[in-house]
């Protein structure tokens, strides 16, 4: 496959100009993105029964409406959903993923968090400042186009995304923290400051496959590195991201918000709160092709901070 070829919908095309990649650099930091709990909010979470996290659903609507079902028959309030970011891109559905989550759960004693993922803030940038869609057709934005209403064939156009769903996107927070842990869409430098992370790392960051790092004494939730076998759980963090929207297989995260992941009692013979999650299982809609490209990342690296 073409590096520049999308992974669905193929055939809606861009003008490439690739003389606009490095003209944007402006490496953010994390201030104001991140929800640090309060004295009041910490005392909240006591009484909060668990967390669930959902990870890198990327146009797979099916697999939403079954995880929200899953959770809720089997939960009861008070409880938080938090999703891990990436809902656009590859999969068909990303409009009605964006128009479900912002809309909200509407159920009383529930919250949704939901965080940025790279997916979200190459779609932002390419609707608001880039001067072509390249880069967000080379990751999967094709589909997201043909979500929105373009058709097979058409010259891309970023004005059929509503502006209220990137205004939505704009808002979307980098991380949510809980006493016990944090969750992101990519990861955290262990060694830094939660207020003073690099926005890159928080959402374009891969793990090597050895790295167990948390963030201190909290336990990291990510997505973004997709394992078709997964989740992958290791002593400090916990990777969800299944591929989901080509495999049809779904991972949803159980945290019990009072109890931290117990390290000492942690292995793969071992049961842990940690290992706790739901599988949602749906068909895997037939695509345009079967190879997923690999992610693209804009040269110069994260451009700007919302």
């Amino acid at each position: 496959m073409a590096a520049d070829t999308p992974t669905w919908g193929p055939h809606i095309s861009g003008k490439v100009d690739r003389g606009w990649r490095n003209c944007f650099h402006a490496p953010g930091r994390c201030r104001a993105q991140v929800e640090v709990e309060t004295s009041g909010v910490a005392k909240e979470q006591k009484v909060m029964s668990k967390t669930y996290a959902i990870a890198d659903l990327h146009g797979r609507f099916d697999l939403l409406e079954i995880a929200l079902a899953r959770i809720t028959e089997r939960a009861e309030p008070p409880a938080t959903v938090v999703t891990l970011g990436d809902y656009v891109d590859r999969g068909p559905d990303s409009r009605k993923i964006v128009e479900r989550l912002m809309a909200g759960l509407g159920r009383d004693g529930w919250r949704l968090i939901c965080l940025r993922g790279n997916h979200e803030d190459i779609m932002w940038q390419t609707c608001r400042r880039l001067p072509d869609v390249d880069w967000w057709l080379t990751n999967g934005g094709g589909a997201t186009l043909i979500s929105y209403g373009q058709q097979v064939g058409d010259q891309a156009d970023v004005a059929v995304v509503p502006a209220s769903h990137l205004d939505w996107v704009e808002r979307l927070p980098l991380m949510y923290v809980d006493t016990h842990r944090v969750f992101v869409h990519a990861g955290l430098d262990p060694n830094c400051p939660l207020d003073e992370q690099d926005a890159e790392d928080v959402v374009w960051k891969i793990y090597p496959d050895d790295d167990d790092s948390g963030h201190f004494q909290r336990h990291v939730v990510h997505g973004h590195h997709q394992h078709p076998h997964g989740p992958i759980f290791k002593k400090n963090r916990t990777n969800l991201d299944t591929l989901a929207w080509y495999t049809g297989r779904l991972a949803i995260g159980v945290f019990d918000d009072a109890e931290p992941v117990d390290r000492s009692k942690f292995s793969k013979s071992t049961a842990s709160r940690l290992r706790r999650y739901y599988r949602a299982d749906g068909p895997c809609r037939t695509i345009a092709t079967k190879r997923r490209a690999d992610e693209v990342k804009k040269p110069g690296g994260f451009i700007r901070q919302f």
